[in-house]
């Protein structure tokens, strides 16, 4: 299986001439919408959780929070913060294609929070990873998972381009282990890296310097048995 990039290096600042895209400082407002609707419930893993900007806001609010990061740096930076904020969150650097290597496996967590995660495997590495998470699910708990679709970033882009998804794709592969309820539209918050050869792009682009590239929001749970 080929990785979309090197995640330490991209966490390092190798990748974007500085940090990279995603790392707003804060949860991602689709994210944040969720959890201020009360549809976020503890315990709660987030997949893919890289510097903790989600998982750390999840622990200020009061719920226990699992973070899962494939990198090292990122996983390492998040604990610093953890610790500075003197915040209780379990971090664990480990692949969340193989969530039963990492401890996980059993059910166990209400909300499975992917904001990002998934166009970021390599595509035979998708079933593995829903399936894993699934299983570390307890029984009427829920999925969200926020994910680039095919118009959020151009195939000529100067910096390593996710395995983006349609709205049949992410269907088709979500639904294989879980009950979805709502495919959404929504967007994904970044810092556009300040390096040559960026397409120009019409996407929004808030006072606060954040440009919101089209994404899906799927809205899922695993059945009670």
């Amino acid at each position: 299986m080929s990785d979309v990039m090197d995640w330490d290096a991209a966490y390092q600042g190798h990748i974007f001439s500085g940090p990279p895209p995603w790392n707003i400082g804060t949860p991602q407002p689709a994210i944040a919408s969720l959890i201020a609707a009360g549809q976020v419930h503890a315990p709660v893993l987030d997949a893919g959780c890289g510097i903790g900007d989600l998982t750390l806001a999840l622990a200020e609010a009061g719920y226990t929070t699992t973070g899962v990061d494939i990198s090292t740096a990122a996983i390492d930076h998040a604990t610093e913060r953890a610790a500075e904020r003197g915040l209780a969150v379990h971090f664990i650097q480990g692949d969340a294609r193989n969530i039963a290597e990492l401890g996980l496996a059993e059910p166990q967590f209400n909300t499975i929070i992917d904001c990002t995660l998934f166009h970021s495997l390599p595509i035979d590495a998708r079933d593995d990873y829903l399936r894993g998470i699934h299983a570390a699910t307890n029984p009427g708990g829920r999925l969200y998972l926020l994910v680039f679709t095919t118009d959020a970033l151009p195939a000529d882009s100067p910096c390593p381009v996710p395995n983006l998804v349609t709205d049949a794709e992410i269907r088709a592969a979500v639904a294989k282990y879980w009950t979805i309820d709502a495919v959404d539209p929504s967007h994904v918050a970044v810092r556009l890296p300040d390096i040559p050869g960026l397409p120009a792009h019409s996407f929004r682009t808030d006072e606060n310097g954040l440009t919101y590239l089209p994404a899906l929001l799927v809205t899922a749970h695993k059945t009670a048995a």
